[in-house]
């Protein structure tokens, strides 16, 4: 007779995981869009009402970029993953549990800029920072996970690749918190540049720090084969 199997129940291929996700996110790019709207003003004013909603589009143009490139470190990540066990599970959960947030501390952002009340505007930076600080603590969570549990990932996933990754999620920590107190304590803006600039790193780091030709030169790694 044979043994019962342990992980009867408890693992499975990743399609629902990542189907899930996906529709997650694109709920989530679509709340960001909600807070556009038409401007309420007199005949002959829309051109300065539109303008005057630039705090809208800069607050949505940072939370999509940052939306957009959690898909694609998520993608990136279960591209390397076999099997779903149920603290993957938990770990997917959180990362999706601080992405769907971001819309509210967008909306916040948004008009406290716009009501040009200088204590409201660095409180409403200080609270996007504290969002996107814990978005990438549950990044980090879930990166820590799969470098505990190696038997989950495909057979081709280099050895330490997870472990590396923890750097980044664990930057985007130091960052977003830098951003907050930069914003809080010095100027809004500066901070809201800031979140501005961190969705670029991370998506040109999307598929993974070993891909980053710096740190191949420091690892002493051949760059990929071309074409």
């Amino acid at each position: 007779m044979s043994a019962p199997d342990t992980d009867l129940g408890t693992r499975s291929d990743t399609s629902r995981a990542v189907a899930f996700s996906d529709a997650i996110f694109a709920i989530i790019i679509t709340l960001l869009v909600l807070d556009l709207r038409v401007p309420d003003v007199p005949p002959g004013h829309l051109l300065s009402g539109l303008l005057s909603q630039w705090p809208s589009y800069a607050a949505y143009l940072a939370s999509y970029s940052y939306v957009a490139v959690v898909w694609l470190n998520h993608k990136a990540a279960f591209n390397r993953i076999q099997q779903v066990d149920r603290g993957l599970h938990w770990m997917n959960l959180f990362v999706l549990f601080s992405t769907a947030l971001l819309p509210f501390p967008t909306i916040v952002v948004s008009h406290a800029l716009q009501e040009h009340d200088n204590a409201d505007q660095r409180v409403a930076i200080g609270f996007y920072a504290l969002i996107g600080a814990l978005l990438c603590a549950t990044w980090l969570a879930f990166y820590h996970y799969l470098a505990r549990n190696p038997d989950l990932l495909k057979d081709q996933v280099r050895d330490g690749f997870f472990h590396v990754e923890r750097f980044r999620a664990l930057a985007g920590v130091v960052l977003y918190v830098l951003a907050g107190i930069v914003g809080y304590l010095v100027a809004p803006l500066l901070g809201l540049a800031i979140f501005l600039l961190l969705p670029v790193f991370y998506a040109i780091t999307s598929a993974g720090l070993y891909q980053s030709r710096v740190i191949r030169r420091i690892t002493h790694e051949p760059d990929p084969p071309r074409g």
